[in-house]
């Protein structure tokens, strides 16, 4: 019986599906039952955009992180048409042909991320015609500076590389040569799903020097080239409350936590070690969906979003440290490289949580679930999927 018994814990030890740490009590917690945070990337239809709920609802500890989507899109929206309602018809009509011309940078068309900030971008100009997909439109219309004038999208592309990966900045370069050479004069303005896309068009060579360009993320390069005059506008996400969020919650379901207090406890309202997040993050139960809000940031107020600023009330605890296994889509993705995963790093030490993190390579999910192994060392998981759809792929792992 010993052999038997001691032949299926190295069996299950081999296939890293053996229990945990403990769990406090000096029980063992299943990698089934541990703490689960999907984040950036919410698991989804590609193609409809409809939440996938059962990767929601794997176990009562699987919540997702992120940030208001179809907010976003509207704010970004906001900031294209405010900035034309006060700016210079003459300068913004290039060829003062009376049309607005613009041209879109589209991150991934099955993403609901990047639909979002389309379906933004095109209700503000007037050229929504109820798809986010590309040369999906009609004729907008939109006033600049209290005059008013007809928008056209020139041209809407999605940014996918020559390696298949999405959101790509390489490919916005290339794709803005191309749109400089072709349109000309008729380019009013750019608009991208991304930071990392719009200063991709930066990068143009031919770039059309003062064509407004608009990005999205506020990471630290775009924030500086605001700064100098290069990028007009973008959005912040609020990147720290996010990645706070994520750690927090699984902070909070390690600690034992249950109910509201899981979204609530350093979010909401303080936690026990008294911390609580600055930036506004809104739970949407329906979906088990934190929400970060997000702000527009131009030359305006740009000096307020600098590098290297973090949340003043998430300090050091004493919280009994864990270990987390978390995966990032991609390691050349600019927001998270840049901006999510220092941010993750900086608060998961405060709240006494040790990353182990993996990185695909944007393209394929098995960059990331390959290395997505060895559960038994960690008390809990945080997943940022190459695909919206491949939650369950992540979760079959952790069946025992």
């Amino acid at each position: 019986m010993k052999k038997v018994i001691c032949s299926a814990v190295a069996l299950a030890i081999a296939a890293g599906t053996f229990m945990s740490c403990n769990n406090g009590n000096g029980s063992k917690v299943l990698n089934k039952d541990k703490p689960l945070v999907f984040f950036n990337r919410q698991p989804s239809d590609p193609s409809t955009g409809e939440i996938d709920m059962n990767s929601m609802n794997w176990n009562d500890k699987t919540y997702y992180v992120g940030f208001d989507a179809a907010g976003g899109g509207a704010v970004q929206g906001k900031l294209i048409a405010d900035f034309l309602s006060t700016a210079d018809p003459a300068a913004i009509d290039r060829n003062d042909d009376g049309t607005i011309g613009y041209v879109l940078c589209i991150g991934d068309v099955g993403h609901n991320d990047s639909k979002a900030r389309t379906e933004g971008i095109r209700k503000a100009l007037g050229t929504w015609d109820g798809s986010t997909d590309p040369g999906k439109v009609k004729e907008g219309s939109i006033k600049v500076g209290g005059k008013e004038f007809k928008v056209v999208e020139l041209e809407g592309k999605a940014m996918t590389g020559t390696d298949g990966s999405t959101w790509n900045a390489n490919a916005a370069t290339e794709a803005m040569g191309g749109w400089a050479t072709k349109f000309g004069t008729a380019i009013d303005m750019v608009v991208s799903n991304n930071d990392g896309m719009a200063m991709g068009c930066l990068q143009a060579s031919n770039y059309p020097a003062g064509v407004p360009i608009f990005g999205y993320d506020a990471n630290a390069d775009a924030i500086e080239a605001i700064g100098a005059g290069k990028l007009t506008g973008t959005v912040s996400q609020n990147v720290d409350a996010q990645a706070t969020a994520t750690l927090q919650v699984l902070r909070n379901l390690l600690d034992g936590l249950s109910g509201r207090d899981v979204v609530e406890s350093g979010i909401a309202k303080p936690d026990k070690y008294g911390n609580q997040i600055s930036a506004a993050v809104d739970y949407i139960p329906a979906t088990k969906a934190l929400l970060a809000q997000n702000t527009g940031v131009n030359a305006s107020n740009w000096k307020l979003y600098t590098a290297g600023q973090r949340d003043p009330l998430v300090k050091q605890t004493n919280a009994p440290e864990k270990k987390v296994l978390l995966t990032i889509y991609n390691s050349a993705d600019n927001f998270l490289s840049s901006s999510y995963l220092p941010a993750l790093n900086y608060y998961a030490p405060l709240l006494g949580l040790k990353l182990t993190v993996v990185q695909g390579d944007g393209q394929n999910e098995s960059s990331c679930l390959d290395k997505f192994t060895n559960f038994g060392n960690y008390d809990a998981f945080a997943i940022n999927m190459v695909k919206t759809n491949s939650g369950r792929d992540y979760t079959d792992k952790l069946k025992y």
